[in-house]
């Protein structure tokens, strides 16, 4: 029996269930100060572009760079967080084992899915990291910056799937011991 309170008004879960979990949260929420650096570094392209007439060659890019990467890791947040997005309409109206059970379900098709867009990011990734005789040579953009960031982007997408699948396993395996320890009972 579940005993421990909920903070939430629908009663779902929102603290991290593992150690990867309260990891995720933890660097992410580190992370979301890149979002001032970004607002910071675009405040200073709009005054270099329009008050010295002089606008830059780097802060597009690298604005654009660091919000998708955190957009990316937005997604595995989400799920340690229990803040994913679910039928609440569904969910909030069935009992607490079905509940188990939409989760069980959930978990299951989550890892095949994110298995999958892990296996397809990998190759995504690969052939932006190496040239096709084997040579580490990072995609760049192929602006006047030229930086390698869809390299770094497509690499982080691979690493960030394969952190979701770890999750999906391990939240399935927790559902897994819930549904046995209420048969048990």
């Amino acid at each position: 029996m579940d005993t421990k309170p909920s903070n939430s008004p629908q009663g779902h879960d929102e603290e991290p269930r593992n150690l990867l979990d309260r990891a995720v949260i933890w660097l992410s929420k580190l992370l979301s100060w890149l979002f001032i650096f970004t607002v910071l570094i675009s405040f200073y392209e709009v005054v270099m572009r329009y008050v010295f007439n002089a606008p830059t060659t780097w802060v597009h890019e690298t604005a654009s760079f660091i919000g998708g990467s955190l957009f990316i890791i937005g997604g595995i947040y989400a799920f340690a967080a229990n803040k994913h997005v679910r039928v609440v309409l569904i969910y909030d109206s069935v009992s607490k084992q079905t509940r188990k059970y939409l989760n069980l379900v959930h978990h299951i098709v989550g890892l095949a899915f994110a298995g999958m867009l892990a296996h397809a990011s990998y190759t995504m990734a690969k052939e932006a990291w190496f040239a096709p005789w084997g040579e580490l040579r990072l995609e760049t953009s192929g602006s006047v910056l030229n930086a390698p960031y869809p390299a770094l982007l497509k690499g982080l997408i691979f690493v960030v799937l394969c952190v979701l699948v770890v999750q999906f396993s391990l939240h399935l395996i927790q559902e897994l011991i819930g549904l046995r320890k209420k048969n048990d009972v």
